[in-house]
This record gives structure tokens, C-alpha cells and sequence, in this order.
């Protein structure tokens, strides 16, 4: 069946929905943090990808998790509110790198405002110089966002650093959270750096026989890629 323009229309309407949702059911402390974040001048993402992510690590019944970002504020807070859910919060450990002085301060400054059992670990560092150094498969979830540059060889580092049945998660699949942005991926001729490396990673991701992915509309667009067992 072809969707008409009403049928994208509605569509639309009900991600703004489901958006709307997730930010009035983030708790008190969150929606506190969240307005903080903002006035510290990190302006947060989508409520809905937060939850989201926080979602997939008690799905996953993570052990270890590791977010690159650029001031990814709430998502962190999200995925240590996430993990506290989880049986032996305090045998669980997130780590959070920005490539940003500033992004990793205001991110322990606003973690230093929350009670969780969750070994936490914020490291200001390029994601092509601290994610060599970790362990071969050691996580269990790794999510991507913020900067152009986090995005780069992605996938191999994720292949390395995951467990089997572990997830990568790409985040801004669209392209729309960047400072160039002229409409991302919903613009075939917005050509900025970003746009250009999301639609060159949702081809990757697609042909990449070591993962099963998939591209899912929340946030500003999601690529989910689990870990498969190696072919003998």
C-alpha cells in the first residue's frame, strides 16, 4: 500500500506525540536535571530517545555500557536511572566520553547531583583515542551521538568492544541534531559532513553481515545493530 501525503502527515503528528509523552513522564529529579543541563547551555535531545535508551540497557540487562556524546546530559542520566532498575546496580558500570571539556564537566556536575548505585566513569576524550584502549568484548550496549567525528569507524570499534547478542546503537540518524544542518537525510541536498556520513553508515549497517540491523523513527532517527555470533 502507498502512504499519501495525509497518512506521513498523521505520522508526523504521532511522533510529536509519543515526544510530548516521553518528556511528561520523565520524573521529577529528571525534569529538574533536564531544565539545568539546558542552562548550563546544552540544549538536550529528544526525551523519547533517552527513555529509549535507558529501556534498551534494562532490556539488555547490561553490565557495562558506554555512551560517546557531546554533552549527552539526560541520555546519561537516563541510562544510570535505567540500570539502577537492574538487580546489583552497584556491579554495573557506565562510562561516558565527550570530546568536549565543558560537555564532560557540566555531565559530572550534573551526575554529582544523583543518587545511583552505578559505577560511573566520564572521560573528556576524541572517540578515535579512547576507544582503542578498551577491552575486546567487555560491553554490552554502545551508543553513539553527538559530533560528526564520534561516527567514524564506528562499526569496527562496536564489533570489537561488544559481547555477542550486544547492541550498537547509532543515534541521529537523520542528521538533524548538528549546527549545519539544512533538513539532514529528509533533505537529499543537504550535504553537510553529518548527513553524508548517517546515509554512508544506514548502506553500512545494512551489508554488514556481523551485525543485524535495523532503523527505527524515534528521537531524531535511530540505527540498532546486534552483535551476531561469528560464522564458523
Amino acid at each position: 500500500m502507498t502512504m499519501n501525503r495525509r497518512d506521513f502527515t498523521n505520522i508526523a503528528k504521532g511522533w510529536e506525540f509519543i515526544e510530548n509523552a516521553a518528556l511528561v513522564n520523565e520524573s521529577d529529579d529528571l525534569s529538574g536535571l533536564r531544565e539545568q543541563a539546558d542552562g548550563m547551555g546544552f540544549g538536550q535531545g529528544s526525551a523519547a530517545q533517552a527513555d529509549f535508551l535507558a529501556f534498551e540497557a534494562r532490556q539488555l540487562d547490561a553490565r557495562s555500557v558506554i555512551i560517546l556524546g557531546t554533552g549527552a546530559i539526560m541520555e546519561a542520566l537516563h541510562l544510570m536511572a535505567g540500570l539502577d532498575r537492574l538487580t546489583d546496580p552497584a556491579g554495573r558500570q557506565l562510562t561516558v566520553v565527550d570530546s568536549s571539556a565543558q560537555g564532560a564537566t557540566a555531565i559530572r556536575k550534573i551526575t554529582a547531583r544523583t543518587r545511583s548505585e552505578v559505577r560511573l566513569r566520564v572521560v573528556n576524550a576524541k572517540a578515535e583515542v579512547f576507544l582503542p584502549r578498551l577491552n575486546d568484548d567487555d560491553y554490552d550496549l554502545v551508543i553513539i551521538s553527538g559530533d560528526e567525528q564520534n561516527y567514524a569507524d564506528a562499526y569496527d570499534h562496536a564489533h570489537r568492544l561488544l559481547r555477542t547478542g550486544g547492541v550498537l546503537i547509532l543515534c541521529d540518524a537523520l542528521a538533524l541534531e548538528n549546527a549545519d544542518s539544512r533538513g539532514g537525510l529528509l533533505n537529499p541536498s543537504d550535504r553537510c559532513g553529518k548527513a553524508t556520513r548517517m546515509r554512508q553508515l544506514i548502506d553500512y549497517a545494512m551489508a554488514d553481515e556481523r551485525f543485524s540491523s535495523s532503523i527505527i523513527p524515534t528521537g531524531t532517527g535511530m540505527i540498532l545493530s546486534l552483535k551476531l555470533p561469528e560464522q564458523q
